[in-house]
């Protein structure tokens, strides 16, 4: 168990905002108890919190800057405190989300992280390792947070039609995941294209990739291994790959065109999973 009074508030975000979190807490006379009453949370989950033992949701930090008026710093600690909790060879590709103008992602086999569900996340992390299962699923899901900005960055996604087959999670799980794809359909902002089976051999069976476009600085190109992360800003490497994208665009099947797929795998394969 960690020392609240040796907690080190430079040690980590997320015990930044715990040291935080306890001081305001302190300072306005409060109990861990008294304090969960009046936020509606446990007494023990701010003290879990506190002693950085439990990760803040975000309902949670808005709970606590109301009722301890912070200003809202609890509630702009949150995402840093987030992306501070991914593996740390993905924290960089989490920065780079944030900072994106345009993102572009080719998908060879499943939804990516930006626009996965909470039940198709959970399924995925927990394949091989339910471990903090709960706390893993939030992190991931924090970075859709991306989305909510005043200026969110354009994305465009091509997933191949296989990542729509691919039963993750099981039926149930796929229908309200594929729901969730159509929800964007008509979001200018957010634009996914499905590279149908018909497309047959094309620019993306090297694998998946990630292009990340910025006001200024040079576009970086993001490919990924077992347990490892590679972004280049490499001239060459980011016009190769935009001229893939620039073809899988072309080979994918239009907006409009793709959410009828989208619409058809989830009636006619996962339809008869839903009440």
């Amino acid at each position: 168990m960690v020392n609240i009074n040796t907690l080190d508030p430079s040690a980590s975000p997320l015990d930044y905002y715990g040291f935080e979190l306890r001081r305001y807490r302190e300072a306005a006379g409060l109990t861990q108890r008294q304090f969960g009453d009046v936020i509606n949370y446990t007494g023990s989950m701010v003290g879990q919190v506190e002693t950085a033992r439990k990760l803040p949701t975000l309902d949670f930090s808005q709970r606590a800057d109301a009722a301890l008026e912070t200003g809202g710093l609890l509630t702009r600690l949150h995402p840093l405190v987030m992306r501070s909790q991914l593996p740390a060879w993905f924290q960089q590709v989490a920065e780079l989300e944030v900072r994106a103008v345009e993102i572009c992602s080719f998908q060879t086999h499943m939804i990516l992280g930006l626009l996965q569900t909470p039940a198709y996340a959970r399924a995925v992390l927990g394949a091989l390792d339910r471990s903090d299962l709960d706390d893993r699923t939030a992190v991931r899901l924090a970075r859709q947070n991306v989305f909510e900005k005043g200026e969110p960055p354009v994305f465009w996604a091509v997933l191949s039609e296989a990542a729509l087959h691919l039963e993750i999670g099981g039926g149930e799980v796929m229908h309200g995941q594929l729901a969730h794809l159509l929800a964007f359909e008509h979001n200018p902002r957010i634009n996914i294209q499905v590279l149908p089976f018909s497309a047959g051999a094309h620019a993306g069976t090297q694998g998946s990739f990630d292009l990340y476009r910025f006001t200024s600085d040079p576009a970086i190109v993001y490919t990924e291994g077992y347990s490892s992360g590679h972004p280049t800003a490499n001239p060459d490497t980011v016009k190769d790959c935009s001229l893939r994208y620039d073809h899988l665009q072309a080979a994918a099947l239009s907006l409009k065109d793709s959410a009828e797929l989208i619409r058809r795998v989830m009636e006619d394969r996962y339809g008869e999973q839903v009440a």
